[in-house]
């Protein structure tokens, strides 16, 4: 049984109509609304492609397919940085966070593997409303990435700033405002 309501499930199948009506792309052996359902439950669920194309009908090549093309469409409708601030002024604050998401190692695992979290990932930040409602995803970033850097590659640091938005965040983002330094295992303050 998959925990997502019919909306969404209808809201993607739609989205996938018009993009292939735009492209003009031939239809697949699954309709929008599989195909839709078929990368929600891989997402919500985390099956492999393996088990999506047996529960599905489809080969393990297909389901791929189906699957990337869905998060195309997805991330072509999702909101830009800039677009995702509008209405925010002075005054306002978000909460902006990085999220490592897990993934299986890979062959060139050095720059996936986050030595905080002690495993393999993709570092995402997420900015959302201060009662967590998400505004923004960022593109994922290799696991290593550290939170600020992430943040700084993504203009999020200057966006915020030009807003005059506050920003909540944890201490992994302190070094915007401060420059720490160890001095004998101790963290000093300077500037």
């Amino acid at each position: 049984m998959l925990d997502v309501p019919h909306e969404h499930v209808e809201h993607v199948a739609w989205l996938l109509y018009e993009h292939r009506q735009v492209r003009n792309t031939r239809w697949g052996k699954l309709g929008c609304c599989q195909q839709a359902l078929l990368t929600l439950v891989h997402l919500r669920k985390n099956e492999t492609f393996s088990q999506l194309g047996a529960g599905f009908g489809v080969s393990q090549a297909t389901a791929w397919r189906y699957v990337d093309e869905t998060l195309d469409v997805l991330a072509s409708w999702a909101p830009g940085l800039h677009e995702a601030l509008t209405g925010l002024g002075e005054g306002d604050h978000v909460i902006v966070d990085g999220t490592l998401i897990p993934t299986d190692r890979i062959a060139a695992d050095e720059p996936y593997h986050s030595q905080k979290h002690r495993k393999h990932g993709m570092n995402v930040q997420v900015i959302a409303r201060p009662d967590g409602t998400p505004l923004w995803f960022s593109r994922a970033t290799p696991g290593r990435t550290h939170d600020l850097t992430a943040a700084r590659a993504h203009g999020i640091i200057q966006a915020c700033l030009t807003r005059q938005v506050l920003v909540l965040a944890d201490r992994a983002y302190q070094a915007v405002y401060r420059k720490w330094i160890k001095v004998r295992g101790a963290a000093v303050v300077r500037g």
